[in-house]
């Protein structure tokens, strides 16, 4: 009996706030209409550009150093792994280590994705998905269309990035070998197998010229070196790697990784021999150019 006298009381009061011009409607109507808007302006934002960075440089850490900027949306990102029973959670913790690309790899395959779409890397659709009701995803990035380049196929994002080291140079650049070249050169050891790598000719090239070129293409984004027969079973080359990409092949990824810590980018893991600049990604670059 009390509960049905609450229900008419209740019933009384919107029918009031009805008669008095519809104020209680207009109010419900208008939470209706926000509510999805403010739930999705709570939810966290993940840095593409700083999460993929992370992938590449953590797991080639030698201690639990965390990649500057990257902390927040690397957890946004474990905590929904471990939601989906695909990562532990010892290992939510900021650092895209070698335990969370594995579990990321996982997540791709889940979504039926395979070879370099299952690389570990984030990639905007994936990601999106991964963050549905958890995160949206901000500063998106992707290596584009498959384009050719002097015969070898490379993707639009390093074509974009081998134009403007052309434009800082005032010449033309010409490859040697491209990307997406599974098994192509076993002295490559993998690393054109996915996107974002290319090898330049250094034809005709003074030691002076190949710096300069090293030095453009590290300006705009790439690893790069100058890579001579001492060093592997190569001719003279200038070797690059665009940093985030998100097709590189895992050893690309490892000397993108290497590139940041310091190192050659080769197997020995030595120390940078190439030109010294700051680092940053292309995109980081068009921001500030």
């Amino acid at each position: 009996m009390k509960m049905t006298r609450t229900r008419a009381a209740v019933t009384g009061l919107l029918a009031a706030f009805t008669v008095s011009g519809g104020l209680a409607s207009g109010a419900v109507q208008a939470s209706a209409a926000t509510s999805p808007a403010t739930t999705a302006a709570a939810l966290p934002a993940v840095d593409m550009e700083a999460t993929v960075l992370a992938a590449q440089i953590d797991p080639r850490r030698a201690d639990d150093t965390l990649t500057p900027g990257a902390k927040d949306s690397v957890l946004a990102v474990e905590r929904a792994l471990q939601a989906r029973d695909l990562l532990d959670a010892r290992w939510v913790d900021g650092y895209f280590g070698t335990e969370t690309i594995s579990a990321y790899a996982a997540y791709q395959r889940s979504l039926g994705y395979t070879g370099l779409a299952a690389n570990g890397l984030p990639g905007t659709t994936s990601l999106t998905k991964l963050g549905q009701n958890r995160f949206t995803v901000t500063r998106k990035i992707a290596p584009g269309a498959k384009v050719q380049r002097n015969g070898y196929t490379v993707d639009a994002r390093t074509q974009a990035m081998l134009a403007e080291t052309e434009r800082l140079l005032g010449f033309k650049l010409v490859l040697s070998q491209g990307s997406y070249n599974p098994g192509g050169d076993a002295s490559s050891a993998g690393t054109h197998d996915g996107g974002g790598v290319v090898d330049i000719s250094v034809t005709g090239m003074s030691a002076a010229t190949r710096t300069s070129v090293a030095r453009a293409l590290r300006q705009v984004g790439f690893a790069a070196w100058v890579r001579n027969p001492n060093q592997g079973d190569w001719p003279w080359h200038i070797h690059a790697a665009a940093i985030n990409d998100t097709d590189l092949s895992v050893q690309a990824q490892h000397q993108t990784g290497d590139y940041y810590l310091g190192l050659n980018g080769l197997a020995n893991r030595g120390p940078d021999d190439g030109p010294r600049i700051t680092i940053h990604t292309w995109e980081e670059y068009q921001r500030t150019h």
